[in-house]
């Protein structure tokens, strides 16, 4: 597969290039100025000019910022669009023409702190652009994807496609963030699309074009956040938020940043303006009718995990909220998100897949209708299409097996990170069998039964029937050590939420042969005999009798239904 350039293979005419003459944005310094005052409109014209003269001009590195960020390079050679947008995007913030949705013009309903849990009574079943473009999706990846999921996964229940993190900076590619990066930005600090790679907002600055498409072929529609306000909006313009006397210098903490992307300061909550600033982002989104949420860097900021919640409650569109990553699961995330990651980035990687295991075990208090401990994305198939040496996952077809079975019988949100027009026809059948997914979607009682010797067992209840699920798992060999890491393509299992596999017991020497895993019916609170489906085969297996028993490949899973004989 080619090797994938967001910046270089996109050509667009200067005439689209000079229609981003109603896109300036701000971009910060990390010095305060001296007095906020207020940008200037930048006229049209003169931001057709730059177009042109972007279009023409190469593009060199503008020295240093000041502070511990720097611009990064920009590249020569630049497609004429992108070149325009990242060249105002220096000029300071703009007024877009408002737009105007059911969720900005219906009267707010009364305020309910539980009616968010209505929104997402089953897990949540989608895609999202990271794994496969890292920062650089563009508009036609996207539609490619939405594409394929209502030919080939809406009817099995897939529904959500989210564009990820930097959709508002114009020369965003692959997995890694450009210091200094000029973002897209209005007068009250809030993000819009970068014109370049989303041609459809580029007369409004708004997203609603391509949500309306996708509404039309029944998905949803969803977007990444950053936990803050962005670092422009505080440091060079010190813009209004809205609807106050206050500006971005009097909310913003600049000493409470994410380590690993530094396009957003904190928000002080105990600062007046905080949450107006927040409510006046999620109104904007409600007007762009979104429907998902993914709100990154929130874990163990309690402050602004409420802030969002309350943000969403009152912005007049029911949006699901995830927070990436929401850390160890506890009562304060499962309270406010409708899902929260339970590890740092998950990967292609044995070793980050046997520590899910204890993460979805630690989560099992509360998983429940409306709020969901989520294991994070699933890298099959096509993902980092960027790298032309590493485009393909690197989990055995067993360990795919082992993945979905978990996600399945843990009742994790399904989030897929594959480029999907590229899937194969194995990737396909783990996405389909509609055995696998009812699991998922309407299981009960979740939890591990045991952990030891290399193997674990899950079982649940099926609903409206004495029947059980029952899922097996052989481990063996268990990982030799586990790599940690924070966003990055597989750069390893996450730090600080991660857990290893709980309860294990592994007594047995390590093997990568076939095991043969057994649980009694009294360990799952079945008696005498049982008919036993095979959801992976779409197989009837025949009667067992006190004990069910079956040998299972080395990192591989399979899962039964266990119906009582009548």
């Amino acid at each position: 597969m080619p090797l994938r350039s967001r910046i270089f293979l996109k050509q667009f005419t200067l005439a689209t290039a000079a229609s981003l003459a109603m896109f300036p944005l701000s971009f910060g310094q990390d010095s305060k100025p001296a007095a906020a005052e207020a940008k200037p409109v930048i006229a049209a014209d003169t931001v057709a000019q730059t177009a042109n003269t972007a279009a023409t001009a190469p593009f060199v590195a503008r020295g240093s910022r000041g502070g511990a960020h720097s611009p990064a390079p920009i590249p020569a050679n630049l497609d004429p669009a992108s070149a325009a947008a990242e060249e105002a995007a220096k000029n300071g913030p703009v007024s877009w023409p408002a737009v105007v949705s059911a969720a900005t013009t219906t009267p707010p309903t009364p305020f309910d702190s539980t009616k968010h849990l209505e929104w997402a009574q089953t897990p949540s079943m989608g895609w999202n652009s990271w794994d496969c473009y890292g920062a650089g999706v563009w508009q036609d990846d996207v539609m490619a994807n939405a594409d394929y999921m209502e030919k080939n996964l809406k009817s099995h229940g897939w529904n959500i496609i989210t564009i990820d993190i930097q959709w508002y900076e114009p020369l965003a590619h692959t997995d890694q963030y450009r210091e200094g990066a000029w973002l897209m930005t209005d007068a009250n600090g809030r993000l819009h699309p970068a014109p370049n790679r989303f041609p459809l907002t580029k007369d409004t600055g708004s997203f609603k074009p391509i949500a309306e498409i996708l509404h039309a072929k029944g998905l949803k529609f969803g977007l990444h956040l950053m936990r803050g306000i962005p670092r422009q909006a505080v440091d060079r313009d010190n813009v209004a938020i809205l609807g106050t006397p206050y500006h971005a210098q009097d909310i913003a903490d600049k000493q409470n940043v994410c380590p690993w992307n530094h396009d957003m300061y904190g928000v002080d909550m105990s600062k007046p303006g905080a949450q107006e600033y927040y409510d006046s982002v999620f109104k904007q989104l409600a007007s762009w009718d979104l429907d998902f949420v993914k709100v990154d860097d929130l874990s163990g900021h309690n402050a602004e995990i409420e802030a969002v919640r309350k943000a969403i409650d009152h912005c007049g569109r029911p949006i699901v909220f995830s927070i990436s990553p929401g850390g160890r699961s506890n009562d304060e995330v499962a309270a406010n998100a409708n899902l929260w990651r339970i590890s740092n980035d998950f990967w292609d990687r044995w070793d980050a897949l046997y520590n899910q295991f204890g993460n979805c075990n630690a989560g099992t208090p509360f998983r429940g209708p409306g709020h969901w401990p989520d294991a994070d994305m699933i890298p099959v198939a096509n993902i980092r299409t960027w790298n032309n040496n590493d485009h393909w996952t690197k989990f055995t077809q067993e360990e795919q097996y082992t993945l979905m079975t978990l996600w399945s019988i843990a009742r994790s949100p399904l989030i897929l990170g594959a480029n999907l027009p590229q899937n194969d026809s194995f990737t396909l059948s783990l996405l389909t069998n509609d055995e696998i997914i009812a699991v998922n979607q309407h299981s009960t009682n979740n939890k591990q039964l045991f952990n030891r010797n290399n193997q674990i067992v899950w079982m649940a209840d099926a609903p409206d029937s004495s029947d059980k699920y029952v899922a097996l798992f052989n481990v063996s060999p268990p990982p030799t050590g586990r790599g940690r890491g924070r966003r990055g393509a597989g750069s390893g299992t996450a730090s600080g939420a991660d857990t290893a596999a709980s309860g294990t017991s592994a007594t047995l020497p390590a093997s990568t042969e076939p095991a043969t895993i057994s649980v009694t019916f009294n360990e799952i609170g079945l008696k005498g005999s049982v008919t036993v489906r095979d959801l992976w085969a779409h197989q009837d297996l025949g009667r067992m009798t006190d004990s069910i028993s079956a040998t299972v490949k080395s990192h591989g899973a399979v899962l039964y239904r266990l119906s009582p004989a009548q």
